[in-house]
């Protein structure tokens, strides 16, 4: 009994140590890759990244808790690998190859008083959703809008004003995909 409460403890394999640290980095990775194919919508309020890295670590927990094959040891290592991941990243994100690869980019759903339709089928966002923000933005007339965006973190934001010949500043659209 006390030998096998040791082995779930304490044991690892020669060969585990480097399977854990490649299963962590390929699951991560792959993690990532689908957010970003298949769209952030329900995660508001999170990157892609930011995302991955809350669910590799539920999962790493959940599997070295719940798992009679995985000890804690490796459960420790495997959550090591994420967040060395996680710190690696933070590093490679002064480099803009690597930002675009791993953060969302903001998309313009409205310039002005134009639905770019094309847009909306990007972010997967339908018409009703963008009428609905429109509302919760208070915007009574049309004109009033000067651009409408979907954030990096899934969120739309609605840039407007009671005042017609008010141009939105260039800095605010920054980096914002047409």
């Amino acid at each position: 009994m006390t030998s096998e409460i040791s082995k779930k403890l304490f044991d690892l394999g020669s060969d585990s140590f480097v399977i854990i640290c490649l299963t962590a980095l390929g699951t991560f990775v792959a993690l990532m890759v689908y957010t970003r194919i298949f769209g952030k919508r329900s995660f508001s309020k999170m990157s892609s990244f930011d995302f991955s890295m809350t669910v590799a670590i539920g999962s790493i927990i959940a599997t070295t808790v719940v798992s009679s094959s995985v000890t804690l040891v490796q459960g420790i290592i495997g959550l090591g690998a994420v967040y060395l991941i996680q710190l690696t990243a933070a590093f490679a994100r002064r480099y803009d190859w690597f930002k675009t690869m791993v953060d969302n980019q903001p998309l313009l759903l409205m310039d002005e008083s134009t639905i770019l339709y094309e847009n909306l089928k990007k972010a997967r966002v339908t018409k009703e959703d963008l009428i609905s923000k429109l509302r919760e933005a208070n915007v009574l007339n049309i004109s009033q809008v000067k651009a409408v965006v979907f954030e990096a973190t899934g969120d739309i934001s609605v840039l407007h004003s009671d005042k017609e010949n008010l141009e939105v500043e260039d800095w605010l659209l920054e980096g914002v995909k047409e």
